[in-house]
């Protein structure tokens, strides 16, 4: 499965996953439970190409099998459903973040979002997000052709907020690598989409 720990529970470095059924090689629920074995500190559903009764669907087995390990699961995107479903985690892009009705931030336990800049991890801290993702920091095939935004902008939205900050973006299974994320900054670990592929 690994060549490193598998019980991310042990490594010195919160880690989230994030979905992507696309690059499974085995059936979706099964990689799912693989990752969830592995003892992430999340696993964020983030499937953006589903529309939101698709999502829902997904998110009821997603969340059964989460459970069954004990892994938080944060749905993506879509918070009435997450709210229906009783998930008190949710990942936000920022847009919809800033267009959450009043009332809502309080019925969540955790809400999270991506920043691509300093200004947007000033304006998610104020929003008062529970954690953000800054990235992409390394290539990756996920934004196939857009140059990283590298360790640097990492550091500075680090050293600009209080809150936890994941790093994401080409997040591999590489200790070497995890050493660098924390030397800049990402105290609050990193997200790694690759899981999916395990």
């Amino acid at each position: 499965m690994c060549k490193m720990k598998c019980d991310l529970s042990e490594i010195d470095l919160k880690i989230i996953a994030v979905s992507n059924r696309k690059l499974c090689e085995r059936p979706f629920l099964e990689q799912i439970e693989r990752v969830c074995q592995m003892k992430p500190q999340a696993i964020i559903l983030r499937e953006k190409d589903l529309s939101e009764e698709e999502y829902r669907i997904l998110s009821e087995e997603v969340l059964s099998v989460c459970k069954k390990y004990e892994i938080p699961c944060i749905l993506h995107k879509f918070w009435k459903t997450a709210l229906e479903l009783e998930c008190t985690s949710v990942h936000l892009p920022l847009p919809e973040l800033r267009k959450l009705p009043e009332g809502v931030k309080e019925k969540f336990q955790r809400i999270g979002t991506s920043v691509h800049s300093v200004e947007d991890a000033k304006e998610a801290e104020r929003l008062g997000v529970s954690y953000m993702t800054a990235g992409h920091i390394y290539v990756t095939d996920c934004k196939k052709g857009l140059a990283p935004r590298g360790l640097g902008f990492l550091k500075d939205v680090c050293s600009t907020v209080n809150v936890p900050v994941y790093a994401i973006g080409g997040i591999k299974f590489d200790e070497k690598q995890w050493e660098e994320l924390k030397q800049n900054g990402a105290s609050g670990g990193c997200i790694m989409s690759g899981m999916m592929e395990l």
